[in-house]
């Protein structure tokens, strides 16, 4: 495949810009309530599975709304449509700011959960509706560093926050700067009505049901679950497999974090041009090679020094980064335009639910016999990830296909 030369315009790089800093307030305002699990406990006297709630609260009322609305998501502008659900995140993350007792927090994250949960599926659909499939790696490169930057930058400043003021700040300080962006969009983003102009199903539970049915976007949903699952199943154990099993002090974990994510800043737009240059299944290969092998590795480890915990991270989120941006480029091609944000809508559901459920199974496979034990079974979790890795390989394969034939016509 020949490298496109496709320079930018100024409003396009605004554009992915913008889409990028949006996708970090949500993540962010999703990843920052877990750390915070230590100040936060102690200060609303709450149990472990108290938390555990507060924490998945907003997992499954995102993948709920994200379903509820895929049959509207084609029906309106794209541009009030993410207004309209930022608006909501901005206000139910305000509210996490505020509360002060347990149940008025979990009424919180749910409400931040129904808004922040669409709204990634709707910037994706923007990016869908206004680039091209030749330079889609590069859009998706830029704006998946929004996970990576929210790692090394999101995360300590919301744990120095909490630290030096109180458990509310973090959610103050993430509603104040999403704020800021909103109005920027409000402002600055010009709408997105491309898909109003395509034949639509009037009634949007119908769309839905179209959208969920048709067999060529099963096979999206399908490949997304198993996605998911290659990533969720060992994210909830790897701090704690760090320091019960490689016998890592808790002093080095931001450490290991804030340089794995550095690392994940800059090789994710130079992963991007690489997916449009030799094609996004290729790099979906190479990652999930990469993936499969480090994931293997670690969940093998034993005690180990720090730089070499550093070393196995940056290669294997190198692998996983990889996997991302090809995949949701490759995936981004799936629906036709009117379709888009109802598919978009469907699939972050989906992916959701299924990034719980994952992690729900790999709670069931691992177990620590005591407090500060090393962690048992986790090499089980590693053989379930690399062979859903290798499913996903082939399921991606048919996808690359499918999507390609559709480009060749379009072209034709």
């Amino acid at each position: 495949m020949k490298e496109t030369k496709h320079i930018f315009s100024p409003y396009e790089k605004f554009v992915i810009a913008i889409l990028a800093l949006l996708q970090f307030t949500v993540v962010l305002d999703f990843m920052v309530l877990s750390p915070l699990g230590a100040i936060l406990m102690p200060g609303l006297g709450i149990s472990t599975s108290q938390f555990g709630l507060v924490v998945s609260a907003y997992a499954f009322s995102a993948g709920a709304s994200g379903l509820c609305a895929a049959g509207f998501a084609d029906k309106f502008d794209r541009k009030k449509m993410l207004l309209f659900f930022y608006v909501g995140f901005v206000c139910g993350t305000l509210f996490c700011g505020i509360v002060n007792s347990y149940l008025l927090l979990l009424y919180a994250r749910v409400i931040t959960g129904i808004f922040g949960g669409v709204i990634g599926s709707i910037s994706f659909a923007i990016i869908t509706d206004m680039f091209s499939m030749q330079v889609r790696g590069r859009v998706m490169g830029v704006v998946q560093m929004a996970f990576a930057a929210s790692q090394i930058l999101g995360i300590p400043v919301g744990l120095y926050l909490a630290t030096h003021f109180n458990w509310h700040a973090p959610f103050l300080m993430i509603a104040a700067f999403a704020l800021l962006i909103g109005t920027v969009i409000a402002l600055r983003l010009k709408p997105v009505t491309g898909h109003l102009q395509g034949k639509q199903d009037k009634n949007a539970f119908i769309h839905l049901w179209h959208t969920a049915s048709n067999p060529f976007y099963l096979r999206g949903f399908a490949a997304t679950i198993l996605l998911a699952t290659g990533g969720f199943m060992i994210m909830p154990f790897s701090t704690a497999f760090l320091v019960n099993n490689i016998l890592i002090p808790e002093a080095h974990l931001s450490e290991i974090f804030f340089i794995t994510g550095l690392a994940s800043i800059v090789t994710g737009p130079y992963l991007g041009k690489q997916a449009d240059k030799y094609g996004k299944y290729r790099l979906f290969i190479f990652g999930s090679i990469i993936s499969m092998i480090m994931v293997m590795i670690f969940t093998h480890l034993g005690p180990n020094p720090v730089w070499v915990v550093i070393l196995t991270n940056i290669i294997l989120y190198t692998g996983i980064s990889s996997r991302m941006i090809s995949s949701s480029a490759l995936i981004s091609g799936v629906p036709e335009m009117q379709d888009r944000g109802a598919y978009m809508g469907i699939n972050s559901s989906i992916q959701q639910v299924s990034g719980g459920v994952a992690a729900f199974v790999s709670g069931l496979i691992v177990y620590q016999p005591a407090k500060n034990a090393p962690l048992q079974h986790f090499d089980t979790v590693g053989y379930v990830t690399a062979g859903t890795m290798l499913v996903t390989l082939g399921m991606m394969y048919f996808i690359d296909r499918q999507v390609s034939k559709k480009l060749h016509v379009v072209h034709a």
